[in-house]
């Protein structure tokens, strides 16, 4: 069956667009084009930042709790439709189900902690001076323009709407083009439980669509995951309004593995944390940093952990690595495998498409050894199930490696000396790092410096980039 949209979510209802250029969805798996969307224009945008910009007043008064209680709502239509939309996710971006479903049951928990952030966040505090006194108070931003990328479509959308509506702010929403039929979910969700109309809105659509709500003068907060070349592009148009900006973007993380780590405990983490989603994730950790003592031994551990994972169908509950988001993708993907060789790094694993596939825009997960820092394979963010092995030979060595990088993500330092792990951590220079682990808490602020972003979403203080400071100061 084919779903076709030729509306936006706007003023809390479906609206006919304005553009009629569409542009389909299509399965990785088996590559059929199996829905479409349409191509929003300027005028599809202005309707969408207007409908947002007429509720925000109401929005912005409505009480804190009451705000809460339709962000757990919207959290209970989502635990009630989670299967629904995890299947559709997989379908739309190739992301296994297991994934799929993972990425999914975190959406629930992400709104009802934003829930609990707008009841606690107060809206004014009081600071008493020498010569009088002065409320300082929290007003939301204004319009908030959330635009984000195809590989945890609604998590992501989560994590930027949910501090913005328990900020008192009305946004926008700008999903990938190739995710974009399960943010037509969300709109069934946010209609049900009440989220009052122009609240949310929903404009789906391609680069054009985006370019013209970022430049829209009416919206005042942009937040973003994507591409560094993408953000770089969003900061300039901001910068020219001076609109606030978090950017989430690309990564090229490492793993440091010091001279004790277990490489049984490691094995997991191949799979969780540098081949998540079939690599397709900015914080994985793609460069794994390995003492020259244990090289060929770390090689063989991480060779049996990717070989012991299973490619294939993406709806099936067992398969692990699945196809690329498109063929594009693939290509790009395919590039590097190339260039990896020619650089003379050695393929340990894979290098080239799985054998069976005729269908589908898979390429093997590859393992390059006898990597060095300055290849391009280690440098530049593949964002395929691609994993590049570096040795060292100093723990001053690998910090070094590590920090040698345009980006500033993910890491990790794996060791069972904790303590000793954690103080490399403190060394190395990029936005989140696990000792020992791959996950990172909702209640901790995550976001990337250098090339990978500007600010922090989630923490305590998710809603501070969806506020602004009002100082009211008193005499006497």
């Amino acid at each position: 069956m084919t779903t076709r949209y030729d509306s936006h979510f706007l003023d809390g209802r479906l609206c006919p667009a304005h553009a009629s250029e569409s542009l389909d969805v299509i399965d990785p798996a088996t590559e059929e084009t199996f829905g479409s969307v349409v191509d929003g224009d300027a005028a599809d945008v202005d309707a969408a930042v207007r409908s947002a910009t007429s509720a925000g007043a109401a929005w912005a008064a409505t009480d804190p709790a009451e705000r809460a209680e339709l962000l757990r709502a919207l959290a209970d239509g989502f635990d009630k439709r989670a299967e629904e939309i995890s299947q559709l996710v997989t379908r739309q971006n190739g992301s296994p189900i297991s994934i799929a479903r993972a990425m999914q049951s975190q959406v629930p928990l992400n709104y009802r902690y934003f829930a609990g952030l707008a009841e606690t966040t107060p809206r004014e505090s009081m600071i008493t001076t020498a010569t009088g006194d002065a409320i300082v108070r929290r007003e939301p931003v204004g319009v908030v323009a959330a635009i984000t990328p195809w590989n945890g479509p609604q998590p992501l959308i989560a994590w930027k709407i949910g501090p913005a509506l328990a900020a008192g702010c009305t946004a926008v929403v700008k999903p990938s083009p190739e995710t974009s039929l399960d943010a037509f979910l969300l709109a069934e969700i946010a209609t049900e439980v009440g989220i009052p109309a122009g609240v949310l809105n929903i404009v789906t659509g391609g680069r054009g669509t985006g370019a013209a709500l970022v430049e829209h003068p009416l919206v005042r907060k942009v937040a973003f995951t994507g591409s560094t070349a993408a953000g770089k592009a969003i900061a300039t148009a901001c910068a020219l309004s001076l609109k606030r900006v978090t950017l989430e973007l690309g990564g090229k993380s490492a793993a440091i593995l010091l001279d004790d780590a277990d490489l049984t405990a490691f094995a997991p983490f191949v799979a969780s944390a540098c081949t998540p989603n079939t690599g397709q994730t900015c914080r994985a950790l793609t460069r794994v940093l390995a003492p020259r003592a244990r090289y060929e031994e770390t090689i063989e551990a991480i060779v049996a952990a990717v070989r012991a994972l299973p490619l294939g169908d993406p709806t099936d509950p067992t398969t692990f690595y699945g196809p690329l988001v498109t063929a594009q993708q693939r290509d790009r993907v395919e590039s590097y495998l190339a260039l990896g060789k020619q650089e003379g790094a050695r393929v340990v694993l894979g290098g080239g498409r799985p054998a069976g596939f005729e269908r589908g825009y898979y390429v093997e997960p590859t393992v390059f050894a006898d990597v060095t820092n300055d290849m391009r394979i280690a440098r530049e963010e593949i964002f395929g199930p691609v994993i590049s092995v570096l040795p060292y030979d100093t723990v001053d060595d690998a910090v070094s490696v590590a920090n040698d990088s345009d980006y500033g993500l993910g890491g990790g330092v794996f060791s069972p000396d904790r303590e000793r792990a954690t103080d490399i951590a403190r060394r190395i220079e990029t936005g989140t790092v696990g000792v020992n682990t791959a996950s990172f808490p909702m209640e901790a602020p995550f976001g990337g410096i250098k090339n990978s972003g500007i600010g922090r979403e989630l923490g305590s203080g998710s809603l501070d980039a969806y506020t602004e400071l009002k100082t009211i100061f008193r005499a006497g």
